[in-house]
């Protein structure tokens, strides 16, 4: 019994051992900090950070802008079609007309008939 007491004391030792050199290697600070090239880092870093930003919005903008051209475009072809249209709707009411009236004069129609 006194073999395994040793046994587990000698093991809780080994791991608080482990524990203690994976706290220091994780928490540890660099040794050496470059004071000057710190900010140099960060402003490179920071640069970084926003340029992928700023890329995707310039190209969201021009998407943007070609889908508003698009717009602007089906926008004038679909209102010289409506215009083109009500012309030609007019065209046909007055054709409508003048076949309704030269059959009004066709002889041989009685009143019935009409």
């Amino acid at each position: 019994m006194q073999k395994f007491a040793e046994i587990e004391k000698s093991s809780g030792i080994e791991a608080r051992k482990d524990v203690s050199v994976r706290d220091r290697a994780t928490f540890r600070q660099p040794e050496s900090i470059d004071c000057e090239t710190s900010p140099d880092n960060l402003i490179k870093l920071l640069r970084r950070l926003v340029e992928m930003p700023t890329r995707e919005i310039d190209s969201l903008l021009s998407a943007l802008q070609l889908l508003r051209e698009k717009l602007q475009t089906a926008g004038n072809r679909i209102q010289r079609d409506i215009e083109e249209y009500a012309t030609l709707s007019q065209h046909v009411m007055q054709l409508t007309e003048i076949i309704s009236e030269s059959v009004k004069k066709l002889p041989g129609l009685t009143s019935v008939d009409r």
